[in-house]
């Protein structure tokens, strides 16, 4: 079920997020342009901005509140909340089929979930590497994300603001490694 890919991909990075020594908030990520606290805000906001589509805000409002402060003084306990905030808002009667103004185009909210999912199993890539830990991500997910990229991002406005290009010269050695990249990341 789709629901549980979301609910797998959220437990990982929680369990990236639980191991965050308290000077490791400001290390870099493979996300250029944020450092780990603010990687786990992207997280954190993004789960309640889904919470938002979902319930009728446009593109506009999701985007105006992209970067704003989600974590206060507990970051573990607030990314904890959002996850189980966002899988009830997908879990609700007709959530699955409803249509939101998500910022790429509008999408059921089926799909939605699967990019919510998608992006979830990138960055908690992204906070293992800054952490310097062990970077395996679940198979599983993996693998649904490499067999269902394309129908996942079908007719959405993709752009560099969204996802980095593949980076040049990098051989894809695994299915993960082949996943990454579509994403931008550089997994050697």
């Amino acid at each position: 079920m789709s629901l549980d890919r979301f609910l797998l991909a959220s437990k990982g990075f929680e369990h990236h997020l639980r191991a965050v020594p308290p000077d490791g908030w400001d290390a870099p990520t493979p996300c250029t342009e944020w450092d780990v606290r603010a990687l786990v805000n992207h997280m954190t906001r993004g789960n309640l901005n889904y919470v938002g589509l979902l319930r009728g805000a446009t593109r506009e409002e999701f985007l105006a509140a992209r970067d704003a402060e989600a974590l206060g003084d507990d970051p573990v306990t607030a990314f904890t909340e959002s996850v189980r905030a966002c899988a009830a808002a997908f879990a609700e009667d007709g959530a699955l089929d409803r249509v939101v103004d998500y910022p790429l185009g509008e999408l059921t909210g089926r799909r939605a979930l699967a990019v919510r999912t998608t992006d979830s199993t990138v960055h908690t890539w992204d906070l293992a590497r800054a952490l310097g830990a062990d970077d395996t991500l679940d198979p599983g997910l993996v693998a649904w994300i490499d067999e269902n990229h394309d129908d996942i991002f079908a007719g959405l406005a993709l752009n560099s603001r969204v996802f980095a290009a593949p980076p040049a010269g990098v051989a894809a050695q695994s299915r993960q490694d082949r996943v990454l990249t579509r994403f931008g990341r550089d997994p050697r």
